[in-house]
């Protein structure tokens, strides 16, 4: 599918399709050299040699090669203007009806490479070459190559079954086409003569290459002085040979450079052991301590208040039970390093094919307002201007709300990328979104010594402002919806009107034939995804979204990799894909890496982080220790996955270990087998004979097994097998326009298994979670990328309600899945893929909510301790006492030595401990509730989208008061607690010193639950500068007021009673 082509709405099961053209102004379009297919519509192409390809000589009339192979294999087999039958081309395959001729060149013999072995060509063509890249499945592109052909729907008739196939191989290696153009990373360096060449995907077959032992070979080898001064040249340039002739110095040099290609791209870097070491002791220790505490507590009731002694002691075992979960997954923290420069002298080689694997890149968006465009428009400009190859980079924009008004601002973002881009790449700039670029109060001007750069930043940044005015007055439209609906530019409704009843929409603004930018270069593709949505189907909101991106970039472009970002999270560091990759190409560890995690960082946080949201602790601490042990957890946003992991495919075996065999002598251990010999001729013979019995029956299984687990789609069956990415060959725009399409529709996930084994798992609102878990089970390990500038930044709620409900939302995510079929408390268990901490990590991800009950519990008992003048714990003795003392001491040396190596500040941590406390009481308490009420009364709860813009004041949405429900909880033990101080310190006054010692205990307790509280409590109060004389005031007049009260009331004393004067009389 062509940029600029329009905006193609349709929906497969009404068998619609409609290309709404002129609807935007128009882009100048790139030129091109060559004649357009009158078929098709696809560019004509060239032959073999270079050449414009020419169907018919007779009357020149345009025909690609595809169509010209088709109508003469499935047609009339003549030209479609003159009528005169076609001629066999060089490179053809023969069809029935060709004059005999001389030459050998069609498809059988341009295969059988080597003549003087048939039997070893037919190991080569059917994959079975040791040199062949690990990544190549034979069987499986086999199945594929016959499924596309047997099921393309472009009109043709069922094959001939004398005639052997002569469809162009669509699936194996290079011989399909890359989306790039250039080869994919693993087949360079390998020994496969089909992978030679950058430039395979443009003909129909493979070049011929010489390779030891062919014709070919031995006659070029018998030529004697050439081929020896061309061996002698190359045993040179790799130092076998000492030439005294040739400069020592660029010798070493190209050995140094080749050398350093061979390095790993990426490493672990384990934590000091000076820093770790202690670390794990004092855990151990703790856990000792904790273990004889509990002793201690169950041994020792309260019989006075049995009540407040069990409540207490069973929450301290959750409490226990919460800290084993959360402490022992970071038992193995580790860093990791990357070295980019590896990185592009692997696959960056000066005057070769760029070998790096291409991206796509999907972003997604529901609500434009709340969901501001101008965020989404800044995250797009920084995905195009990426420092990666631009025809490897595919970004996909999915609209669930079918917004018209995100539909424009795409487009008026497309046209300001032409600008943007190659500034962006001019300069060298970071961040690369201009709104935070321009905004950062830094010296601009820092290594940069172009003198034309203030001069084209200041253009620039008028440009932009420009831009923002036009994407503030499409906003400024979109706020009164038209009684009867939106209307496009050429007078066309809308289609996406009704946001819960229209057709699948896709857009390319950019990419091929979509444009050049400002200095003529090619922009990367940009494409407008909104999914069919239709009443009385199931459409899984977030996940239900990604999973139609995985299907339409499957069929348009089929990167190996995908990133996924949300629309607030831009880009801020340009070389984040390459990261990513020194762990996905990297040879040793790739193939078995999933996905590569980023940490989340945040833009427009105040400066105290008052509700933690910057989440240090979580992406500091505990993902560094997930690393070490199977990978991190997939946070939702900023991860670069494995296409072929998200499909549900195992990860790739190792070589196993031989199995046990014992000697004759020695029976007991093992039983010797004795297995049949055969030669390999008898071996080719059997497999041939196998294979030609039972080939129709596996490819009916498998293309039923294919449907019905990937859907009714022959092209994207097809890339899925296409494990390094790239299309096939044989698709015109129109037919991959239609299966765009076709993915995208309402129907297309049911009796499959998306959102059960692929994709995106349906479940959970939080589907992160559940897919990452999915992938883990299966084998697949992940890696944390940590690179020195952060690779993506985005923003946060800073307002208190707001980040309530972000936090009750991921919650009841938790709760969810908690109890799904996925609970990490009983799923995975089968193979034993999943180890063993990193389940603790995932149950603690699911039960985490349920921790709100025994703390609201906790946060009450120091006010009903005050205000019945009672507590948990007998009075203790000496030895007891220092039962307490070491386990407060393993506490502050857990977090003291947790801080040390992580690097995270005691701010930091002192702000999430507090939150855990506000978060608990309040998002997690409602989050169990209402997770309670959806299992067991099946009451399902919406979650509204986290708005994601702020006032144009500094932090002024922190100090916006916003009442919600969330907040009575922590607000009641405020209060309680409060009240339970000023009792508990009027009563100790009016009874005397001999009360004040049992009172420190309380108070203490008391001021735990206050401490933690007071950011809550800060929020209430209003805006920082105020907080401090507004709190002292009302806090010396509200302890008056109860003081005085309480002196006069006095209800917890013991009222003083006369004698009894019927028994001892008056005078007693």
């Amino acid at each position: 599918m062509e940029a600029s082509a329009g905006l193609v709405a349709g929906s497969h099961n009404r068998n619609e399709l409609v290309v709404i053209r002129g609807h935007e102004e128009h882009k100048p379009l790139r030129n091109l050299d060559g004649q357009v297919c009158e078929i098709c519509g696809d560019d004509v192409g060239l032959t073999v040699d270079g050449d414009m390809f020419v169907a018919c000589n007779e009357c020149g009339f345009p025909v690609c090669r595809p169509c010209y192979e088709y109508e003469r294999r499935e047609g009339s087999q003549n030209c479609p203007q003159c009528k005169t039958r076609y001629k066999r081309l060089k490179g053809s395959p023969r069809v029935e009806g060709d004059d005999d001729e001389e030459d050998v060149d069609d498809i059988e013999h341009e295969f059988n490479i080597n003549h003087d072995h048939p039997e070893d060509d037919h190991d080569q063509i059917n994959g079975n070459n040791s040199g062949r890249s690990p990544y190549y499945k034979p069987n499986n592109e086999q199945v594929a190559e016959a499924m596309l052909h047997g099921k393309m729907s472009y009109g043709r008739g069922p094959d001939d079954p004398d005639q052997e196939s002569h469809f162009p191989p669509v699936i194996a290696g290079v011989r399909s086409r890359p989306v790039s153009g250039e080869l994919t990373y693993s087949t360079h360096g390998h020994g496969d003569p089909q992978m030679l060449s950058s430039s395979l995907h443009k003909r129909v077959h493979p070049y011929p290459a010489s390779e030891a032992g062919s014709e070919r070979w031995d006659a070029e080898k018998r030529e004697g002085g050439g081929w020896k001064e061309r061996m002698d040249d190359w045993k040179m340039q790799q130092g076998n040979l000492g030439g005294n002739d040739q400069p020592t110095d660029l010798n070493d040099a190209d050995m140094a450079m080749i050398d350093e290609a061979r390095q790993p791209l990426s490493r672990k870097v384990p934590i000091a052991s000076s820093k770790i070491n202690p670390y794990r002791m004092i855990i151990v220790a703790r856990l000792f301590i904790l273990a004889f505490f509990l002793r201690y507590r169950l041994l020792n009731p309260v019989n006075d208040a049995f009540g407040l002694w069990l409540v207490s002691v069973t929450c301290e075992i959750w409490f226990a039970i919460s800290w084993i979960l959360d402490q022992f997954p970071k038992w193995y923290p580790i860093d990791r390093e990357t070295y980019l420069d590896r990185l592009s002298l692997r696959y960056e080689r000066e005057g070769e094919p760029n070998m790096l694997c291409p991206v796509d890149v999907f972003v997604s968006t529901v609500d434009p307002m709340k969901e501001p465009p101008l965020n989404t428009a800044n995250t797009v400009l920084s995905i195009l201007s990426m420092d990666y190859p631009v025809d490897k980079i595919s970004c996909y924009i999915s609209d669930d709300g079918s917004s018209m008004l995100t539909f424009e601002a795409l487009s008026e973002t497309a046209e300001f990328a032409r600008k943007w881009v190659p500034f962006c790449k001019k300069f060298s700039i970071e961040p690369r979104a201009p709104e935070f670029y321009f905004c950062e109060k830094i010296d601009y001007l820092k290594d940069k010594v172009q003198p034309t750069f203030v001069k084209e930043r200041r253009a620039m940044k008028r440009e932009y402002e420009e831009f923002k005015v036009r994407i503030n007055a499409l906003v400024a439209k979109a706020t009164k919806v038209p009684p009867e609906g939106w209307i496009m530019q050429d007078g066309t409704p809308w289609p996406g009107n009704n946001t819960k009843d229209h057709p699948g929409m896709i857009q390319v603004f950019l990419g091929h034939s979509g444009g050049l930018d400002t200095e003529g270069n090619e922009l990367p593709r940009l494409v407008y995804v909104s999914r069919e949505k239709r009443p009385g189907f199931q459409h899984h909101k977030k996940a239900g979204a990604m999973n139609a991106l995985v299907r339409v970039s499957g069929v348009l472009t089929n990167a190996p990799f995908m990133l996924n970002l949300d629309c607030d999270h831009y880009v801020n560091n340009s070389k984040a894909a390459r990261e990513a990759m020194c762990f996905l190409m990297d040879p040793q560890i790739g193939r078995k890496v999933c996905y590569v995690q980023f940490p989340q960082r945040f833009d427009g946080i105040d400066r105290n982080d008052r509700y933690a949201n910057r989440n240090t602790v979580f992406f500091d601490i505990n993902m560094k220790g997930l690393d070490g042990i199977q990978g991190p957890v997939y946070v939702g946003t900023g991860c670069v996955f494995r296409r072929q992991a998200l499909y549900g495919y195992d990860p790739p075996k190792g070589p196993k270990r031989p199995k046990m065999v014992s000697c004759d002598c020695c029976p007991c251990f093992g039983r010797r087998k004795k297995l049949p010999k055969y030669s390999k001729h008898d071996a080719n013979e059997n497999a041939a004979i196998l294979q030609g019995t039972h080939d129709d029956k596996e490819l009916l299984m498998s293309q039923m097994n294919f449907e019905k687990k990937f859907g009714q789609s022959a092209i994207f069956v097809t890339s899925t097998m296409m494990e390094q990415g790239g299309v096939p060959p044989s698709s015109s725009p129109a037919a991959m326009l239609k299966e765009a399409i076709h993915v995208i529709s309402c129907g297309y996930e049911d009796k499959t298994d998306w959102g059960l084994e692929l994709g995106w798992i349906y479940g959970s609102i939080t589907e992160d979670i559940l897919t990452g878990f999915k992938m883990h089970c299966r084998g697949w390990r992940s890696i944390y990328c940590m690179p020195d500038r952060p690779a993506f930044k985005g923003t946060a709620p800073i307002n208190l309600s707001d980040r309530l409900n972000q936090v009750l939302r991921w919650a009841l995510g938790s709760i969810e899945i908690f109890f799904s079929r996925h609970s990490p408390l009983w799923y995975g268990y089968k193979g034993g893929k999943l180890k063993w901490l990193e389940r603790f990590a995932y149950v603690n991800t699911t039960v985490y909510p349920f921790t709100s009950l025994p703390l609201l519990a906790y946060c009450i008992l120091p006010a009903v301790c005050l205000l019945t003048d009672k507590f948990i714990m007998p009075q203790i003795s000496t030895f007891a006492s220092l039962f307490f003392i070491a386990l407060f001491l393993s506490i502050f040396g857990t977090g003291i030595l947790e801080l040390r190596w992580s690097g995270v500040s005691i701010e930091e941590w002192w702000r999430n401990e507090q939150f855990w406390v506000i978060g608990g009481v309040s998002s997690h308490l409602f989050a169990v509730v209402q997770g309670l009420l959806k299992v067991l009364a099946g009451i399902d709860t919406n979650f509204t989208v986290t708005a994601k813009s702020s006032d144009d004041e500094d932090f002024g949405e922190l100090y916006a008061f916003k009442w919600t429900t969330l907040l009575i909880p922590p607000t009641t033990i405020l209060v309680i607690n409060l009240v339970g101080v000023v009792a508990g310190v009027s009563d100790a006054i009016n009874n005397g010193y001999q009360s004040w010692g049992p009172l420190f205990g309380k108070l203490f307790f008391a001021f735990w639950v206050i401490v933690h509280l007071y950011p809550f409590l800060k929020g209430l109060m209003g805006r920082q500068n105020r907080t401090p004389t507004i709190v002292v005031i009302w806090s010396i007049l509200l302890a008056s007021i109860f003081s005085l009260l309480w002196v006069r009331i006095d209800p917890f004393v013991l009222k003083t009673k006369g004698p009894n004067t019927k028994q001892c009389g008056i005078n007693c």
